[in-house]
């Protein structure tokens, strides 16, 4: 990903020019454009949609998705909603965050995972679930976090 760059930043910008509610959309661009939200990004977006830093930053810090540091190669989002934990995924996690020596939302020192929260991906029937890489994984259990460890390797 590249690093902050203000004139990619603005050409995010003028893609919502005049959009209603344009925060969270803009938001989601420079994520994408960037890995992460940047903090030079705050004030910049405060700015050109005549917010407070203060309102941004308390959208970026409120919504799971955003992220104030770049994520790992690999990102592993796992299900924390009520049909998950009710088919022992707090353990299952527990187990995974230990194997990789993290806790929510860290990235293994090498770069190449983060573990994150994430409360419902609709796979209430095939719980405990959680999304590797934006893909899904369901009926998860102890052996699946070799499967895991196999799969960031790489």
């Amino acid at each position: 990903m590249p690093a902050w760059n203000e004139a990619q930043a603005a050409e995010i910008m003028h893609r919502h020019d005049g959009r209603e509610g344009a925060l969270l959309p803009i938001l989601h661009d420079v994520q994408a454009t960037f890995g992460h939200v940047p903090a030079e990004a705050i004030p910049f977006i405060a700015q050109v949609l005549n917010l407070t830093r203060a309102e941004v930053q308390g959208v970026v810090s409120f919504y799971h998705d955003f992220r104030e540091r770049p994520a790992g190669r690999h990102v592993l989002k796992i299900c924390r909603a009520e049909s998950c934990q009710a088919m022992n995924s707090e353990a299952l996690a527990e187990q995974v965050l230990k194997h990789f020596g993290l806790t929510w939302g860290e990235t293994t020192p090498d770069g190449r995972l983060t573990i994150e929260p994430t409360y419902c991906l609709g796979l209430c029937a095939c719980s405990p679930s959680a999304l590797l890489d934006s893909e899904p994984m369901a009926r998860l259990d102890a052996t699946c976090i070799e499967e895991i460890a196999r799969e960031v390797g790489r």
